[in-house]
């Protein structure tokens, strides 16, 4: 997924033309000069389509908002370091007439564009971490409740009269299993990305919902009125879960990191790889060229 650089090489280039610039000293003629700027260039561009294209999968990647938001910045800064690359270069290859190189940087140029469209759709939606946000809540505030709901319904089951123990367990036990079926369907809805999918399991929830107000009703009627704190505090926790449930939904509609994802290890991941090609023919073809110190 994320691109390699051939730092040892690129720094050996480098080395060689610095010594060359330097052997030629002030007697350099434009010509030179051009030819040396043109590969240093290459070289600071392939470095930074690379640190813009790393930074941008990390964002993607990234379980924090502060990790994503960082790295999202760092491919920004990047992308346009190369695109400043670009145009500085661009002038250099028509000034040497360097017609194959021309070419391969308008080749470079139109996946560059593509790459940097796909960018301005993946990273706002990286920063927004929707998904993990979502998990976050299900599994924090979101479990929290369904437990207290449980326990305060068992808590009020235990001040009936033990000839509706039976029944009274069996209350409980159908209360906390529809609530248990929302927490499970949650999950299943933070990780899909099929609208209709989603809308199905949205009414499963509704269902279990519903089956869970009933079960908590009927315990209601066979209880005492000493069991009012404990059912109070049990239809408390189970609006509170299904507020968290709301905004789970909400998040989890938004899909920012599975459609982030999505994007990048589809098209994106294709535009990349043709460009980072597309630069390394456009590296070696202007090592072919000697340096010459006259036109």
């Amino acid at each position: 997924m994320f691109l390699g650089v051939r730092i040892h090489t690129g720094l050996c280039v480098a080395a060689s033309i610095i010594a060359i610039a330097t052997g030629c000293g002030r007697g350099s003629t434009p010509v030179l000069t051009e030819q040396i700027e043109a590969r240093r260039l290459m070289l600071e561009l392939r470095v930074q389509f690379t640190k813009a294209a790393d930074a941008s999968n990390r964002a993607v990647m990234a379980d924090t908002d502060e990790a994503s938001s960082a790295a999202a910045r760092e491919a920004e800064q990047a992308t346009q370091a190369a695109e400043r690359d670009v145009k500085a270069l661009e002038p250099l290859l028509q000034s040497l007439a360097y017609r194959d190189e021309i070419s391969l940087l308008e080749t470079f140029k139109g996946r560059f564009a593509e790459y940097r469209k796909l960018d301005a759709d993946i990273l706002p939606l990286a920063v927004e971490n929707t998904n993990i946000k979502a998990q976050r809540l299900s599994f924090g505030p979101g479990r929290e409740a369904a437990n207290l709901f449980r326990q305060s319904l068992d808590a009020a089951a235990k001040t009936g009269p033990v000839k509706n123990n039976a029944y009274a367990d069996a209350l409980v036990a159908r209360a906390g299993a529809a609530v248990l079926e929302i927490e499970v369907v949650e999950a299943r809805h933070i990780a899909e990305s099929n609208e209709a999918a989603m809308s199905r399991m949205e009414a499963e929830m509704a269902a279990s919902e519903s089956a869970a107000r009933k079960a908590a009703g009927s315990l209601k009627g066979l209880l005492p009125p000493a069991a009012a704190p404990q059912l109070a505090a049990a239809t408390a926790a189970l609006d509170k879960f299904m507020a968290v449930n709301a905004e789970i939904v909400s998040l989890s509609r938004r899909n920012s990191n599975v459609r982030s994802l999505a994007l990048s290890l589809g098209r994106k991941r294709t535009v990349t790889a043709e460009a980072d090609d597309t630069l390394r023919a456009l590296e070696d073809s202007l090592a072919t060229h000697d340096f010459k110190a006259t036109r």
